[in-house]
């Protein structure tokens, strides 16, 4: 058991590599086609993505051998092979399938979501490896759920950013008090500075808003930083 995070982490990272690199949806895989929509960030934002795949290594590494019989340790496993697992097929489900892709990165968010949650306290070891990528995911799942929104008509994409933004700010707090750690309002923050650079020419609103998420997500991590 203690191997499993290990080798759905490799096959996490390793998912890029074998299926191709994930682009952002297809615009005219929406009934309304997506062309630069708001609620999506930035491209420079999804470079965290190299130290989320580093983070969830080492973490998965250390839980096989340093940690393997750690107590503290078991409880996160599962969860966190199951979120990992389902990533590693996630790449040709996005470019075949927005919808389902959404259905699977939820997924992912519940069973990275348990596996913050239950994680041991250890911060630079587990909490900010399962934090950073159970806040990514989180703002992930609520853009994929405005490009939904927006792509099939249900409101438009300024209302769509707008709504992802405020779900996320929700369930991001949510998750801050269930578990405290700088880690998660860091991803969120990253996120939304992504979403405010992307509407930097386009949305005024939606720069707006999300440039005070991102703000506030700052505070929060700063502040879990010095009282742990």
């Amino acid at each position: 058991m203690a191997y499993l995070p290990l080798l759905a982490a490799l096959a996490f990272v390793l998912s890029p590599i074998v299926s191709g690199s994930f682009g952002g949806f297809d615009p005219q895989a929406f009934p309304v086609p997506q062309d630069d929509p708001p609620v999506q960030p930035a491209g420079w934002a999804f470079a965290i993505w190299g130290v989320i795949y580093l983070a969830l290594l080492a973490h998965t590494a250390i839980g096989a051998t340093i940690r393997r019989n750690a107590p503290e340790w078991r409880a996160a496993r599962l969860p966190l092979t199951v979120s990992l697992a389902v990533g590693a097929a996630w790449i040709p489900v996005a470019n075949a399938s927005p919808v389902w892709a959404t259905v699977l990165i939820l997924v992912m968010l519940g069973t990275a979501v348990l596996a913050y949650i239950r994680a041991p306290s250890e911060r630079l070891v587990a909490l900010w490896p399962l934090g950073l990528y159970a806040g990514w995911l989180l703002a992930a799942s609520a853009v994929s759920l405005g490009l939904l929104a927006a792509g099939y008509g249900l409101t438009g994409e300024v209302v769509a950013a707008a709504l992802a933004l405020v779900l996320a700010v929700i369930l991001g707090f949510q998750l801050m008090r269930a578990r405290r750690s700088a880690a998660l309002p860091v991803a969120l923050g990253w996120a939304f500075a992504g979403i405010a650079a992307q509407n930097w020419d386009e949305s005024l609103y939606v720069l707006c808003l999300a440039a005070a998420a991102s703000t506030i997500m700052a505070v929060r991590a700063v502040r879990a930083f010095l009282r742990p």
